[in-house]
């Protein structure tokens, strides 16, 4: 079976994968994006409570925690949020600051998931989804084995995010292609979760769950400030 000759292969569907997408094709590549997943985008749709917190005013390099804070200076110099804000206004999408610059879609997170595929698809990206991978190989190409066929192409891009949140399609698969090539990377750990407790411990702040307080927290020099949360299994914000 011959495979399907492509320049960009982009395993996974979301925020990432789309934008990378759209970026390659606009730039005259020809791409596909693929994903295992029936529904597209599933993180967007339930960010923000289904509100889409699509960006931050605010956003700057001293706002994250990295190893490598060069990456944090050289990508959001690249691409700002007024960037992003710039491509709602183009499709038209209303949004408003809640709090501390943090930026809400009106209409929700449908409104910014149909903007990123309508994107794609004007710049030509071709989808193929639900499609299973199986095995991705490189020689002078990157070879995808795929449950729609086989493909090829010069460039293969692995969007397909963290652990997360697995009943909406998480999966190890970018982790397991990044020890298949020898790619190094650090020990696995929780990031952006709520904190849970046992719940005989938790029990004593059961009546407080849904209240939510001004709080400053800090790590380091670093500090953040924003609303802390208390849920019924312990603290979120």
């Amino acid at each position: 079976m011959n495979p399907t000759q492509t320049d960009v292969i982009v395993i996974g569907a979301g925020a990432a994968g789309m934008m990378c997408a759209l970026t390659a094709a606009q730039r005259g590549r020809k791409v596909v994006i693929l994903d295992h997943y029936a529904k597209l985008a599933e993180k967007i749709r339930i960010s923000g409570g289904g509100r889409c917190n699509f960006t931050n005013l605010n956003t700057k390099p001293d706002n994250y925690l990295s190893h490598n804070p060069h990456f944090c200076r050289s990508a959001l110099s690249r691409y700002t949020p007024q960037h992003f804000i710039a491509l709602l206004d183009k499709h038209s999408i209303g949004y408003h600051e809640k709090t501390l610059g943090q930026l809400f879609c009106d209409e929700g997170s449908e409104a910014i998931i149909s903007m990123l595929k309508k994107e794609c698809d004007d710049a030509g990206v071709k989808w193929m989804r639900p499609c299973e991978v199986g095995e991705v190989r490189r020689s002078t190409r990157f070879t995808v084995m795929t449950s729609r066929g086989l493909l090829e192409s010069d460039a293969l891009v692995i969007a397909t995010g963290g652990l997360s949140i697995p009943k909406i399609g998480a999966t190890p698969f970018g982790y397991k292609v990044a020890e298949q090539f020898g790619l190094p990377m650090t020990k696995l750990k929780p990031g952006l979760v709520p904190l849970t407790f046992h719940p005989e411990e938790w029990a004593t702040y059961a009546d407080l769950t849904g209240a939510s307080l001004d709080a400053v927290v800090s790590f380091g020099k670093q500090r953040f400030r924003e609303n802390l949360l208390f849920t019924h299994r312990g603290l979120s914000g």
